[in-house]
């Protein structure tokens, strides 16, 4: 067995671990437009290159996409940092309830007290 055969049963594993750790990262940012641009571009990236037969380009591909899972890790602490409201898209309570009996009147604590 040589070294490219092996490479090459070796490389679309990576790939697939590479593209599942990014969409995962992704899903780590505290918004939702980071969120839903992370996971958007991720799949670009690798429709875009998903007929790629060389191992070298692939192998290039690969070391590119940990350099930017890298940056991502980086930047889904700091974003953990700058809570935000929840957007109506993502669904779920924002704000407080309260009222009576079926009533609900929604009021958020966003001033300074």
């Amino acid at each position: 067995m040589s070294i490219v055969s092996a490479l090459k049963g070796d490389l679309p594993q990576q790939a697939r671990s590479l593209y599942r750790q990014l969409l995962r990262q992704g899903e780590q940012f505290q918004s939702y437009n980071f969120r839903e641009y992370a996971k958007r571009r991720t799949r670009d990236a690798f429709r875009e290159h998903v007929n790629e037969q060389d191992p070298r380009e692939i192998q290039s591909l690969i070391q590119k996409g940990l350099k930017e899972l890298q940056v991502m890790k980086r930047q889904t602490v700091i974003s953990k940092f700058y809570q935000l409201d929840r957007l109506v898209v993502e669904g779920g309570m924002s704000g407080k309830q309260s009222g009576k009996s079926g009533d609900i009147a929604r009021h958020k604590d966003t001033g300074w007290d």
